[in-house]
């Protein structure tokens, strides 16, 4: 398990400072897969080599299994070889000088302080991490004859090697391919899952959080803006930069012209019934995000509330659907297309936009 409490960290910048972190908390579970989301300079390789003990904070405190490793009010600060963390680096830090055996083992040799474990205890250890990633029959290569990926794993195994009681992945995947790097996620989800391992996830790709994670924190600007189920900050976030980090979101102002039974809005495509606008009041003035992939597309009306005529100005052919632009009075909704649909540019088409697929977002 993993606490941290009221964490602040800043750098100097010229004459000046730049808080990296604006008071951050939150818990990551025993043996859960907790992502850490943001864009570049949000904070989130600050908290987590922070947690590593790479970065000393001015303030806060941190606590891996119970263990306090650091905090400002006590003066405890543990070295990083002296907590009970594995970690893989963006960059993998696999040493060029050493095999694969060599580098799965550094941690053994000259990590912790303490007795140095048996030649034997050493070889089973490393080749039990080298199973675990299905690098085994490799631990002999020498590393500069390793591919990205194989580069990757050996990484992995090397922060796995001490059984960590938390493991801390700082954007491990960035430098891999697509393909790989797809199915590296699938491996590393189930490999952490299998383990019951607790795992500290950094990374500003917002596909990687939401496919990988049992939570995520979205991390804007040094403070932890939204912490919640993939599924639910996607759907159901009341913050608009978290709308729209997260993914391709319309944005449209609203007037709020009616709250029973569900709250209408008077919008640029005009009236526009939303569901779960709890806490908002007549004659208010509010935001809607609503997703491209929450807009069903038609050739037909239909007799249904949010339903819109406009014209396709724009359809970019993706493959699994087509990204596309309606224009709808003088405003234009970008909408995933079906490709079976075929439309094109300048076809009519009627868009229906469910109640309960609007976000009320601040």
């Amino acid at each position: 398990m993993l606490r941290i409490e009221n964490l602040k960290k800043t750098f100097p910048i010229g004459q000046g400072k730049v808080q990296a972190l604006q008071g951050v908390s939150f818990v990551v579970s025993e043996g859960e897969f907790f992502s850490l989301l943001g864009p570049s300079g949000s904070g989130k390789s600050t908290a987590l080599r922070c947690v590593a003990g790479l970065e000393r904070p001015e303030s806060g405190e941190i606590f891996i299994d119970g263990m306090c490793v650091y905090s400002s009010a006590t003066g405890v600060s543990v070295p990083p070889d002296e907590r009970p963390i594995g970690m893989v680096f963006q960059s993998y830090a696999i040493w060029p000088h050493q095999d694969v055996f060599q580098n799965v083992a550094f941690p053994l040799l000259y990590g912790s302080k303490g007795p140095r474990p048996s030649k034997a205890q050493i070889r089973e250890s490393v080749l039990e991490a080298l199973r675990l990633v299905q690098m085994e029959a490799y631990h002999d290569r020498p590393s500069t004859q390793l591919s990205g990926g194989q580069q990757q794993r050996v990484a992995l195994a090397r922060a796995l090697v001490r059984k960590p009681k938390v493991l801390l992945l700082d954007e491990p995947l960035s430098n891999l391919d697509a393909k790989l790097r797809e199915e590296m996620r699938v491996e590393l989800k189930e490999l952490t899952r299998s383990l019951g391992i607790t795992s500290f996830f950094v990374t500003h790709d917002q596909l990687e959080a939401l496919a990988m994670s049992e939570r995520i924190g979205v991390i804007m600007e040094g403070k932890l803006v939204e912490i919640g189920e993939p599924h639910a900050v996607y759907t159901h976030t009341q913050n608009q930069r978290v709308a729209t980090f997260l993914g391709a979101a319309n944005t449209l102002p609203g007037r709020v012209t009616q709250v029973t039974p569900q709250a209408t809005l008077e919008t640029p495509l005009g009236a526009l019934s939303v569901r779960g606008a709890n806490g908002i009041g007549l004659d208010e003035n509010t935001w809607v995000a609503i997703r491209p992939e929450a807009i069903m597309c038609s050739r037909h009306p239909e007799a249904l509330p949010n339903t819109y005529a406009g014209k396709v100005t724009r359809a970019i052919f993706l493959g699994s659907f087509v990204d596309g632009e309606v224009q709808i009075r003088e405003h234009t909704l970008r909408v995933n297309l079906n490709p079976y649909d075929d439309f094109g540019l300048g076809d009519d088409i009627y868009i229906h936009i469910p109640a309960e697929r609007c976000q009320i977002v601040s």
